[in-house]
C-alpha cells in the first residue's frame, strides 16, 4: 500500500494549533517548523499531528518522529499502549526499543555498567518501605535530589536535606506507593555553572547549550524559570557525549546528552534524552537539515512489512 506521508512529526494537542501563544509556545512551533521545512527540502512529504490524533490512520505514514509530545509522562499508560499499537503500523524514530529503554531512568545503571560515568543514584522501587530519613542516613548525602524514574519537566523533583525531610516524607510515601523513585546527591555545579546539554545527531556532535536555573532555584527547565545559553563544549565533553550515545541499547537517530561535573569534578551523565528532547534547532541553522538527512537515510533503509 502506498503511504500518504513519508513522516509525521509528532506533538501533543496543546501545540497543534494553539490560539494563545507565548514565547515558550512560539519556540515549540518554530522548532517543529524548522524540522518540517528541512524534511521537505530532503524531498520527503511530512505532516505534523498530535500523537493521540484519533482520526489519523498510522498505516498512512512510513515513519513518525517524536518532537514535542510533552504530555506523555502525565499519560504514560495511554502513551505506552498507543506506542505498542502504532509500532506495528509504522516506524518510530527513535525506535520503540530505545524509547522503552530511555523512558525509565533505571537505564542509568546500564550506562554505568558500560563504563559511562553517571551521577550516583539510589533507586527506590515501588512499594518500598524505606523513609527519607533512612535514605539520607544510608547515603550520607547531606543534600540530595528526589525524583520519579519516569518523569519530565522536573515533575515531583525535590531538593531534600535533614532540615526539610519531614516536610517531604508524606509526599514521598504517596509517590513510592505508585511509582519507582530515585535519589541523587545535590550537585553544586548545576547551580554554580549550569547543566551542559550536547545534541548528538546520527551519532555525531551537532551543537550545545548551557541550561541555568533561576537565582534561588536548582531546576534548569524553562518550566521553572530556567534559561538557555550558547555553549562551546571542549573536546572531552564532546567525546563523553558521543561515548554515552554509543552505549545506548541501540543507535538513536537523535539524542540529547545532559551532563555536569559532579562534586568530585568528574564529567557525569545527568540523563540521556532520546524520546522527545528539545534540541534547540534555532541555535544552529545546520542542525535541522542534519537531522532531516539522517531521517531520509533511515527511511530509505526501512525494510519492514506492516
Amino acid at each position: 500500500m502506498k503511504k500518504k506521508y513519508d513522516i509525521v512529526v509528532l506533538t501533543d494537542q496543546r501545540y497543534v494549533a494553539p490560539v494563545i501563544q507565548n514565547d515558550y509556545i512560539r519556540n515549540v512551533l518554530l522548532e517543529d517548523w524548522l524540522v518540517v521545512e528541512a524534511l521537505e527540502k530532503e524531498g520527503l512529504k511530512p505532516t505534523r499531528l498530535a500523537w493521540d490524533d484519533k482520526n489519523f490512520d498510522w498505516n498512512n505514514t512510513k515513519a513518525v518522529l517524536f518532537r514535542s509530545t510533552w504530555d506523555y509522562f502525565d499519560r504514560f499508560d495511554e502513551f505506552s499502549q498507543w506506542m505498542e499499537k502504532v509500532s506495528r503500523q509504522t516506524q518510530l524514530i527513535n525506535s520503540e526499543k530505545i524509547i522503552r529503554w530511555n523512558i525509565d531512568k533505571h537505564y542509568l545503571q546500564d550506562l554505568e555498567n558500560m563504563g559511562v560515568h553517571t551521577l550516583p543514584t539510589v533507586f527506590i522501587e515501588k512499594d518500598s518501605t524505606t523513609s527519607l530519613e533512612q535514605l539520607l542516613k544510608e547515603t550520607r548525602w547531606n543534600k540530595c535530589i528526589l525524583k520519579p524514574c519516569i518523569s519530565g519537566g522536573a515533575r515531583h523533583t525535590y531538593k531534600i536535606d535533614p532540615e526539610n525531610m519531614d516536610q517531604y516524607e508524606g509526599i514521598f510515601q504517596e509517590l513510592i506507593h505508585n511509582e519507582a523513585m530515585m535519589l541523587q546527591p545535590f550537585i553544586k555545579n548545576i547551580v554554580e555553572k549550569g547543566e551542559i546539554s550536547l545534541v548528538i545527531l546520527n551519532g555525531k556532535y551537532s551543537h550545545a547549550v548551557l541550561k541555568k536555573a533561576k537565582p534561588g532555584d536548582f531546576r534548569v527547565q524553562d518550566d521553572w524559570g530556567g534559561s538557555v545559553h550558547d555553549y562551546d563544549p571542549d573536546p572531552d565533553e564532546i567525546s563523553f557525549a558521543e561515548l554515552a550515545v554509543k552505549n545506548c541499547v541501540e543507535s538513536p537517530v537523535y539524542a540529547r546528552v545532559d551532563m555536569v561535573k559532579d562534586n568530585e569534578g568528574k564529567l557525569a551523565i545527568v540523563e540521556l534524552e532520546l524520546i522527545e528532547p528539545e534540541l534547540w534547532f534555532r541555535k544552529n541553522i545546520k542542525a535541522a537539515p542534519t537531522l532531516a538527512k539522517a531521517i531520509k537515510k533511515y527511511i530509505d533503509k526501512i525494510q519492514v512489512n506492516f
